[in-house]
């Protein structure tokens, strides 16, 4: 009895260290998440700025239907080529609940969706837990970067993503999309799934437009400009997105850990004052027992 009393503190003790960890990690990515979030609504206002410059610019583009041979929006039903590359986010660290797994289902879900197309994917991954997976998987990855989706870099991103850009406007493939998952709010995260190239959800010219551009013979290159820049801050966006979703999910997952180590304490406890009595309880009877047989 006494050495499963002994075993039962042991648990408590390292269910109570364990617990301490976890809120602790709880705490960390609670700060961490405010920072990212920070980050996200700063280069959210950025991302809707470049979007609507674009969009006007679009549309004036497209009064002179320069825009149907523009390569940034040509329409996707002129595919020539049999390749797509899918560029994807996960975290580099685990402890964050489902949040990695569900982005690598969804990609494997548009693997075999566009296998039923006959286009075959070409992956490119940012992130340690996607890129062991589909290595232990056996599945080819085209390029793969460790360390940015923990620290979103523009220059990084934009390097990144630039190597599928020159692909499609190359002609090697006819499509370019993005998958990640991303902030929702505190507590939920939700998947993305964007189209990059070609640009196809770009809002048209709105009624009190404030640009003062005029249509010219440059306006092709200003639209490729902005269109590449919209291109490469989809990709960094995309980036810190996931890295506020990253630590709500770590968050939600270490305060349901640490609540889970509390439970089980109180469990272990319960069954050491029940052994702890029973010994007792025990000890009383022998020792009344042996009284009885002294007299």
């Amino acid at each position: 009895m006494g050495n499963n009393l002994k075993d039962i503190r042991k648990q408590i003790s390292s269910v109570l260290n364990t617990q301490k960890t976890t809120r602790a990690m709880k705490l960390v990515s609670t700060s961490k998440l405010k920072k990212a979030d920070e980050m996200a609504r700063r280069s959210k206002v950025y991302a809707n700025k470049i979007v609507s410059v674009l969009g006007e610019i679009k549309a004036m583009a497209s009064k002179t239907d320069s825009i149907q041979d523009n390569p940034y929006f040509a329409n996707s039903g002129s595919e020539t080529s049999a390749f797509v590359d899918i560029l994807m986010v996960t975290a580099d660290k685990g402890l964050c609940g489902g949040f990695n797994i569900n982005t690598i289902k969804e990609v494997n879900r548009l693997i075999a969706e566009h296998k039923t197309k006959n286009l075959k994917v070409r992956l490119r991954v940012i992130g340690k837990k996607a890129i062991e997976y589909f290595k232990f998987n056996e599945i080819e990855i085209l390029d793969s970067v460790v360390g940015l989706s923990a620290s979103p870099d523009y220059q990084k991103a934009s390097e990144f993503i630039n190597k599928a850009v020159e692909d499609y406007l190359n002609g090697v493939t006819s499509k370019i999309i993005l998958v990640h998952n991303g902030f929702k709010n505190m507590i939920s995260q939700e998947m993305k799934v964007t189209q990059i190239l070609p640009i196809q959800d770009i809002s048209e010219l709105e009624m009190d437009s404030t640009l003062e551009v005029e249509p010219n013979e440059q306006e092709n290159e200003i639209l490729n400009q902005l269109a590449n820049k919209y291109v490469e801050f989809s990709m960094y966006y995309a980036l810190v997105d996931s890295l506020a979703a990253e630590h709500s999910a770590r968050m939600q997952a270490m305060d349901a850990a640490t609540n889970n180590a509390g439970e089980l304490a109180k469990s272990l406890t319960v069954a050491y004052n029940k052994a702890r009595q029973e010994a007792i309880t025990t000890e009383l009877v022998e020792i009344n027992t042996g009284v009885e047989s002294m007299k």
